[in-house]
């Protein structure tokens, strides 16, 4: 087996020794290998023996062959290099090619590249797109790529978008670690909608709430499923708005069974969380991922009991142990690193998740029961979605409060919180709880009517 020190040797001594010892080889492994440890190579350096290697039926090979020509500034290159772009069997080498004639930084590639924005494949655009801006200065370059502003695909479209339509955005009056006090450790009644009308932008650092249930439970009930997706795009659209830029949220739901009414009728299954997700995007949001909540299969309704006894196909009903806990970004052009900059190192260091944290995107929390609510968050599912997607120190929202599990966790975690509710019923449990729970025992807490809280935010 050769060594990179070997590969070192051969590079010193020239052309011929490279030649001579590709042409002596015959095992693909240590053919590869060569070509993935050549590293720097000089401007004069001699790729013309990389050709023979370009229609080799291994794929690695051509891609390594590619990557090494793309090293060198030789624009004899070039119309070899777009040949591939557009011909090669493999998708990971073509874009190789692509981002090689991009590398060169050659005014002529421009012509290439130019070719190559017709490309079926998006990722071949993007890296074309990416070579030519090395050029953006250009005129003709712009009155090329703006126009694909207009692209079929999402990610072209968003790095024109970002590239030469994206604009300045003005600076929060707020720095990006703060939170206006009058939001803090606040519990609210009335609807979330009037309430919001009353946060400025960009306010909260995250949310995390599971909406109610269409007509699954006597609190929540609309005339029609399309009235409740509505109205959850209603609120969402406001807490996009009062979500700081490049921040967090993250919603828990599930589809859910309306009973039927008679044996002679169906039941209904209404698939929330994917119906929703459309109404997201549209507004702003970026999904990130999806994480899955998964219980025990004891501590759920069992869907199972006739099919056990009668197994016929088609009356096959699983029984539902998992919820959905849909992660999503306010849409920036920013990356992750700027929202972190904003904080000084020391609330960076002692944020940051300690050893233990789940490494997979299944979650398996025992649910928690409340004698008040019936759809209690458990307190381990909200410490982890505000470990992981929240710094100390973070105004922390929930619309749909429920018994405040949201708010107790947040503030266990040297969080704030900013709480609503509509039902009266939940709104005086919570703050029952001043007797009970640690939560609530800090005189800073405020329990706050709609009109209440109009008049604090005014003072």
């Amino acid at each position: 087996m050769i060594s990179k020190e070997y590969i070192r040797e051969l590079k010193h001594k020239g052309n011929g020794a490279i030649i001579r010892f590709v042409n002596g080889t015959k095992e693909n492994n240590t053919i590869l290998y060569f070509l993935e440890n050549l590293g720097y190579l000089p401007k004069d350096f001699d790729g013309s023996w990389l050709l023979n290697f370009l229609n080799n039926k291994n794929n690695q090979i051509r891609f390594w062959a590619v990557k090494n020509l793309g090293k060198l500034s030789d624009e004899s290159y070039l119309s070899t290099l777009s040949e591939i772009a557009k011909k090669d069997s493999d998708t990971s080498v073509r874009r190789e090619a692509v981002s090689s004639l991009g590398r060169m930084r050659n005014p002529k590639s421009k012509e290439y590249l130019f070719d190559l924005l017709n490309d079926e494949d998006p990722k071949v655009v993007c890296q074309a797109i990416r070579g030519l801006l090395v050029f953006r200065d250009d005129k003709n370059v712009q009155n090329v790529l703006k126009p694909l502003i207009n692209h079929p695909n999402e990610m072209v479209k968003s790095v024109i978008y970002k590239e030469y339509f994206s604009e300045t955005k003005t600076e929060n009056e707020q720095p990006h670690p703060d939170s206006y006090d009058y939001l803090k450790n606040i519990v609210v009644n009335g609807d979330v909608r009037e309430i919001l009308k009353n946060v400025p932008d960009e306010s909260i650092h995250l949310t995390f709430t599971s909406p109610p249930y269409y007509n699954a439970r006597d609190y929540s009930i609309y005339p029609s499923y399309k009235d409740y997706l509505l109205f959850l795009n209603e609120v969402f659209k406001e807490v996009h708005r009062i979500t700081k830029e490049g921040r967090f949220f993250i919603l828990n739901t599930s589809p859910i069974i309306i009973p039927r009414v008679s044996r002679a009728h169906s039941s209904k299954r209404y698939s929330i969380p994917f119906d929703i997700h459309p109404y997201l995007i549209d507004m702003g949001w970026e999904f990130i991922d999806d994480i899955i909540w998964l219980k025990p299969e004891a501590s759920v309704k069992n869907r199972n009991a006739g099919f056990l006894q009668h197994r016929k196909p088609l009356g096959y009903k699983p029984n539902a142990v998992t919820e959905y806990l849909m992660v999503y970004r306010k849409k920036t052009e920013k990356l992750l690193d700027w929202n972190i900059r904003q904080y000084d190192w020391s609330t960076v260091k002692e944020s940051k998740v300690e050893d233990g944290y789940e490494t997979t995107n299944v979650w398996k929390i025992d649910p928690t029961f409340d004698k008040v609510h019936s759809a209690v968050f458990p307190v381990e599912l909200c410490k982890r979605v505000i470990k992981y997607y929240s710094f100390k120190g973070d105004l922390i929202f929930d619309p749909f409060a429920g018994s405040g599990t949201v708010g107790e966790t947040a503030k266990n975690l040297n969080r704030y919180f900013f709480l609503t509710e509509k039902d009266e019923k939940y709104f005086n449990y919570m703050e029952q709880k001043i007797h009970h729970k640690s939560l609530f025992k800090e005189k800073e807490t405020s329990f706050l009517t709609l009109e209440q809280f109009i008049k604090t935010k005014n003072i």
